[in-house]
């Protein structure tokens, strides 16, 4: 068997334990970061940047209860997006 090691990139695999995953990590940085640019551009509401986050927690509610690999991978992504979306609730007008 050849030796692939000088071509492995250590970067795309994926971190052993609770160690964050940078691609991951950027990605949600770069969502909220556009989330919080929409807002504050008018383009969208705080509500409808809620209600959209209420929708992909749905998504990921369900993925977590998928038997795959694949969804049990995603494990922790709700966590994430309700941790967005009580950030964005703080910029919520007070009634």
């Amino acid at each position: 068997m050849a030796d692939t090691s000088s071509t492995d990139n250590s970067s795309l695999r994926k971190p052993a334990g609770d160690r964050p995953d940078a691609h991951g990590q950027a990605a949600m940085l770069l969502v909220e970061s556009l989330i919080h640019g929409l807002i504050a551009r008018s383009l969208i509401s705080v509500a409808d940047a809620i209600e959209i986050l209420e929708i992909a927690v749905n998504v990921s509610q369900e993925l977590d209860e998928e038997p795959s690999k694949a969804a049990r991978s995603g494990r922790g992504a709700t966590t994430l997006l309700r941790a967005i979306s009580r950030s964005l609730s703080a910029d919520l007008p007070r009634t």
